[in-house]
């Protein structure tokens, strides 16, 4: 598994929040969080989590039509945007379905394939998707897509934190271990251990850029 050290994992994180306000995404982007390794200040960082609160287009762009006879892909113009889209149609992803998937057009324009990050994509904010997934996990007994919920807002309404950034450098930050975080919310200790490590061993499994979409 390829490895970043700190510093290149904050970078690269850095990099991601100048792109998301600085640069057009294929849909509007509320917030960036950083989760796992990077806000845990471990060095080296095995994957870099981050999260992008995304918002939905209020009204459809271009000519949807059009593109769907240009790229074979449904929902452009109306899932995401058309001006996107035209400046880079190299990163227009659909799903199985043929509709445009706007976690894995972020994914494209923000990752490189072979790269060590984790790319997590919702319409909730990241403390409401820890609780919503959190939920979900226990009643299905699904442990491993629990989300990680020690986590560190960087940018949000277009305001970026340089003092988050200073104590992710500086590895200021306290966090629980995973499972003691687990407790926090709500499971006991037995529980929160099995979680804990089916959530561990799901993310060792991965390798490359990834990305995960949720609608809540």
């Amino acid at each position: 598994m390829t490895e970043l050290s700190r510093g290149a994992a904050i970078d690269r994180v850095e990099a991601i929040v100048d792109a998301v306000a600085g640069e057009t995404m294929p849909v509007p982007v509320r917030e960036v969080w950083v989760f796992g390794d990077v806000a845990l200040g471990l060095d080296p960082v095995e994957r870099v989590d981050v999260y992008l609160t995304k918002d939905l287009l209020m009204r459809d762009e271009g000519d949807p039509e059009r593109f769907e006879r240009e790229l074979g892909v449904e929902g452009i113009g109306r899932t995401v945007r058309a001006e996107w889209a035209e400046a880079h149609p190299d990163y227009v992803r659909a799903n199985a379905n043929g509709h445009v998937a706007p976690e894995k057009c972020l994914a494209a324009h923000l990752l490189a394939d072979d790269e060590p990050v984790h790319l997590e994509v919702c319409n909730a904010s990241f403390e409401d998707n820890v609780t919503q997934r959190l939920e979900g996990a226990r009643a299905r007994e699904n442990y491993e897509q629990i989300l990680d919920p020690r986590g560190v807002c960087l940018w949000a309404e277009g305001e970026r934190s340089d003092e988050a950034f200073r104590k992710l450098r500086e590895s200021e930050l306290a966090f629980p271990t995973l499972s003691g975080a687990l407790e926090m919310l709500g499971m006991d200790e037995s529980e929160a251990e099995t979680a804990a490590d089916a959530v561990r061993a799901y993310r060792e499994q991965q390798d490359g850029a990834s990305v995960r979409g949720d609608v809540v």
